[in-house]
């Protein structure tokens, strides 16, 4: 698609460093020569919009063989995003999805009411070796949709909108921005974006979105005269023109945010609900493991192992400013 005029940054560089609501620098995780880096939930800001957890997985690298193996595990009262940079993943539920996932695809698991799967690096690339690189996130149902009945949608590289112009490619993965609609069915105000940038272009955040964060993935970025390494996630004051301008390396972004939910969102494990109640009656459903006769069931294809319920841990409450549990 050809520039959108929305995306003309304009001449607002005049803004303050305290435009930057909250500067995140995630948690970093060792899973066994596998690394992990968590920008949220953090301490001081658990959400950006209906964002509730958000993951960089790798870059990692894998001889002939290896891969990643996440065994079957249980979700309610979200939905999962799967965006990858390099590498690939074998996604099976619960309701008989089995789909691969290739860099610039778009999987959209809705947890809903319960949901099972697994995410398992394809027989094809451990055929050799291979690389891993990409984006997890899970983005908070409303009320409204956490009784819904699962989904699973995939949405491939040519199915999601492009915006490019010298030095800016921008891959609509969620929601709307910039006047386009990416395609996946979506249950509040959200938009979710891909940013490629060559060294020195610029570009505006969204400003009709209520919250608004990025994360900067590889490169730097320069905003209001601050240099921001990759690693980092931004999370902006609603309203503020932001211009976002590339460093001498250029920069891969991800743009995240939306409408604030009505309420806070606890979190356990991989449950995320309105109450306690609900994440209650999710534990003692997988616990029982009566599968397809309970809450839960084991994808087709894949179940001979799962993710046991761990032991108890206390149930995080997570909203769209600090930590309040």
């Amino acid at each position: 698609m050809s520039w959108n005029p929305a995306l003309d940054p304009g001449c607002p560089d005049d803004i303050g460093v305290d435009a930057i609501e909250t500067l995140i620098v995630p948690r970093t995780r060792d899973l066994g020569g596998f690394e992990v880096r968590r920008a949220l939930p953090a301490p001081r800001r658990q959400m950006v919009g209906p964002f509730v957890f958000f993951d960089q997985a790798g870059p990692a690298e894998f001889l002939t063989g290896e891969g990643i193996d996440v065994r079957p595990h249980p979700h309610i009262g979200l939905a999962t995003v799967t965006y990858l940079y390099r590498g690939d993943f074998h996604h099976r539920d619960s309701i008989g999805s089995d789909q691969i996932i290739r860099p610039g695809e778009l999987n959209w698991m809705v947890a809903g009411r319960g949901v099972t799967h697994s995410e398992r690096t394809s027989a094809t690339a451990r055929r050799g070796p291979h690389s891993l690189f990409g984006i997890q996130t899970w983005v908070a149902l409303p009320e409204e949709a956490e009784d819904a009945a699962p989904l699973f949608e995939h949405h491939g590289a040519h199915a999601l909108p492009v915006i490019e112009n010298e030095g800016v490619r921008l891959t609509l993965i969620l929601g709307r921005a910039y006047g386009e609609t990416a395609p996946a069915t979506i249950y509040s105000d959200t938009f979710y974006a891909d940013v490629l940038l060559k060294a020195g272009a610029r570009f505006p955040l969204p400003d009709d979105h209520e919250d608004r964060g990025i994360y900067v993935s590889t490169g730097s970025v320069s905003i209001a005269g601050q240099t921001f390494e990759a690693g980092r996630m931004m999370v902006f004051r609603p309203g503020d023109a932001i211009t976002i301008a590339a460093g001498e390396q250029g920069a891969r972004l991800m743009l995240l945010g939306g409408a604030t939910l009505n309420g806070p969102r606890y979190i356990w494990w991989n449950f995320v609900a309105s109450s306690h109640e609900r994440i209650t009656a999710a534990k003692e459903a997988w616990k029982a493991q009566q599968w397809g006769s309970g809450l839960f069931e084991l994808p087709a294809g894949d179940r001979d192992e799962f993710i046991p319920l761990p032991e108890p841990v206390r149930v995080q409450a997570a909203t769209d400013g600090a930590a309040n549990a």
